[in-house]
């Protein structure tokens, strides 16, 4: 551990010793042979720059290259006011700087001077250019696409694509992504800056130089110019290399983008990985030295060697296919042969949707499909209305269903259907609309609701008329809803309690060291929890519901009647969910007589009552239920009956297997602002 920070130390001080020296050449005049060695280092660190730029894969590995660019060009500036200083006070600036000035420059002013001024320009009205406009329009569009990669890592993560770690790390990335090229539109600037200061200070250096030179040293102005002139063009010429260096380095990694590539290889196989393009180029090259005045040899040749690279890819792609083929062959009978892996098999996935290849499509993001982000909205409509989080809903096509076919699994069993016309609409009548629309008849899934097919030119004439138009993405959203509902308190697991008891831990710490585990057992909270999921009741409020259990945890840990307790306190969430405001509800009420024969066929066991009711008498009592029911849903209303605290739930378990959407209340369970009015009761 004392190593690793020792490591770190002396980094760190690499870095800010670099920073310091920087600044010390602002301000302490350095001899000719110290500068050349950081000009030297300066030449070094440029070509460093720009190969890690080439080479690196993505671009995330060079998180810091804004900060680079601001250190090395804080360094360049700080080289090149040093060398001014230098110059002008000696008339020398060391090996580096004459040897760029005369070697460069061939020796003349007015050659080192047209090559500077082109370095200049490339520099500025090229690669900077360039460079910063790419910078600016990536940063915009990363910054753009941010809300939709997100969705798409939801989207992953509801299908099972991707795990909990991955969409962190893929979320993590975006981020990290957003920042970089946020920084490097800034960052290009100092590149730009740099460009500018360097073409100024070259100016200032030659006029003062001149000056020096006539003035300090009596040189006349040709003598001036010629001396001042080379060590000056030699200066730009050092500074300005390594800064087109940096630039170019800057282009490749803003050009570069995301990919994840390295950099030879993909330009080298996207220019010359084509054999058909190389015959051509070939063939252009052989026809232009024959047909015209151009060197023939050279161009012949050249042509020649572009022919031969052609059919030496077009050999290194035949073998590769081989190559492919007998690995996959080769790998498929290695599955054959190999004892199969029955371990992934196990696992069943608590909510699947699998669809024929006709609504493939639909789940296609590429196509325009969107249900894959309204399986996402899904999710957080069950969230807030239920309180609940639903596991993954896994999405699979399935070549055996029909085309326009789906089915939705629970817990990898089927537990209902449904079957779609892709390009068409499905239409409902509510019930008031008189004229009919042609169409193809069916029934909507989730409600098996009577309905018909129509064509998109049919829709708005539909609608006009006063149907309910729904289109293939809705109905299977819809479907899947309504299954989540009704199977939502068995896709409630012990792992899912203890989360929403951990939630509540770090707001309320005291009432869950009170229930879990000295009262109740995560288990035994999960059976309350499921009873209520089961009758559409939502958990959101876990903080009553936990305070409840609390209460009457020390008292009994029947779970039915604990049960009982919580739906009580929840009283103003059931009135709001079944009783509409200042409406007066409809509901069916229970004959007394029938609540005291059901409490009295109530058998207690060690592990529960159950109801020990005459088959006969049961059968008696749901079909006035059934009577009952019928005159609320003539009525257009909900199926509601109101019971007494200590019967319902009993009667809710007699009826729940022949009426799954029966609501059953108790008079407990409704706040006392609410208007009901009785239009039956149930006698037998």
């Amino acid at each position: 551990m004392n190593i690793n920070i020792a490591k770190m130390s002396r980094t760190d001080a690499i870095v800010a010793i670099y920073i310091l020296v920087a600044f010390l050449m602002f301000i302490i005049p350095l001899p000719s042979w110290l500068l050349d060695i950081f000009m030297a280092f300066n030449i070094a660190i440029a070509f460093t720059v720009l190969f890690v730029c080439m080479f690196t894969k993505e671009v995330l590995d060079l998180s810091y290259f804004p900060t680079i660019l601001l250190f090395t060009t804080i360094f360049r500036i700080a080289m090149n006011v040093s060398s001014t200083r230098l110059i002008l006070k000696t008339g020398t600036s060391g090996n580096v700087v004459k040897t760029f000035g005369e070697f460069v420059g061939g020796g003349d002013l007015i050659i080192g001077a047209i090559i500077f001024i082109i370095l200049i320009l490339i520099q500025f009205l090229v690669i900077n250019k360039g460079s910063e406009r790419v910078a600016e329009v990536t940063a915009r569009f990363t910054l753009d696409a941010m809300p939709g990669k997100q969705m798409a890592i939801d989207a992953d993560l509801n299908t099972g694509a991707i795990t909990d770690e991955e969409a962190k790390e893929r979320r993590d990335k975006i981020q990290l992504e957003s920042s970089f090229f946020g920084s490097m539109d800034g960052a290009v600037k100092y590149v730009k800056g740099d460009a500018i200061a360097g073409l100024l200070l070259t100016a200032i250096n030659l006029i003062g130089g001149i000056a020096m030179g006539m003035l300090r040293s009596g040189m006349d102005i040709g003598s001036a110019l010629d001396n001042y002139g080379i060590l000056t063009i030699g200066d730009g010429l050092v500074s300005q290399i390594p800064s087109l260096l940096i630039s170019l380095s800057t282009g490749i990694l803003v050009t570069k983008g995301g990919k994840e590539a390295e950099f030879g290889p993909v330009i080298i196989k996207q220019l010359f990985g084509i054999p058909k393009v190389m015959y051509f180029v070939g063939a252009t090259l052989s026809i232009l030295g024959f047909a015209t005045q151009l060197n023939t040899i050279l161009f012949v040749g050249m042509g020649l060697l572009f022919v031969v690279g052609g059919r030496s890819v077009a050999a290194n792609l035949e073998t590769a296919a081989t190559e492919t083929a007998v690995d996959t062959e080769e790998a498929a009978a290695e599955e054959i042969r190999q004892p199969e892996n029955v371990n992934s098999l196990l696992q069943v996935d608590p909510i699947e949707l699998e669809f024929g290849y006709g609504i493939i499509p639909l789940a296609d993001v590429n196509q325009g499909g969107d249900l894959l982000d309204r399986v996402v909205m899904i999710r957080r409509q069950m969230a807030l209305e239920l309180g609940t989080v639903v596991p993954i809903i896994r999405l699979r096509d399935n070549i055996q269903l029909n085309p326009n076919q789906y089915i939705i699994k629970v817990k990898g069993i089927q537990v209902s259907e449904g079957e779609i016309l892709f390009d068409h609409y499905m239409a409902m009548n509510p019930g008031y609309v008189e004229e009919e629309i042609t169409g193809i008849p069916t029934f909507e899934p989730s409600f098996h609701l009577p309905a018909i097919w129509i064509t998109e030119g049919q829709r708005e004439r539909a609608e006009s008329l006063g149907y309910t138009v729904v289109d293939p993405p809705s109905i299977i959203a819809t479907h899947l809803t309504e299954i989540i509902r009704q199977y939502i308190s068995e896709l409630l697991t012990r792992q899912d309690v203890q989360n929403l008891i951990n939630n509540m831990k770090e707001t309320n710490p005291t009432l869950v060291e009170e229930l879990v585990p000295k009262l109740l057992g995560i288990g035994e909270i999960q059976k309350v929890l499921q009873n209520l999921l089961r009758e559409g009741i939502s958990i959101r409020d876990m903080l009553t519901i936990m305070e409840t259990l609390a209460d009457y945890g020390a008292t009994t840990r029947d779970t039915d009647v604990l049960t009982e307790y919580v739906r009580q306190s929840l009283k103003r969430a059931i009135s709001r969910r079944f009783f509409p405001l200042n409406e007066t509800s409809s509901v069916v009420t229970l004959d007394p007589k029938i609540e005291q024969e059901i409490m009295g066929s109530v058998k207690q066991t060690e592990t529960g009552a159950y109801l020990n009711l005459d088959p006969a008498r049961s059968k008696a009592i749901l079909n006035s239920v059934g009577n009952e029911m019928q005159k609320l849903e003539n009525l257009g209303k909900n199926p509601i009956i109101i019971t007494s605290p200590i019967v319902r739930m009993y009667f809710k378990r007699l009826t729940e297997d022949y009426y799954k959407e029966l609501i059953v209340v108790s008079y407990n369970e409704i706040e006392s602002d609410i208007e009901l009015q009785s239009v039956g009761m149930v006698t037998a």
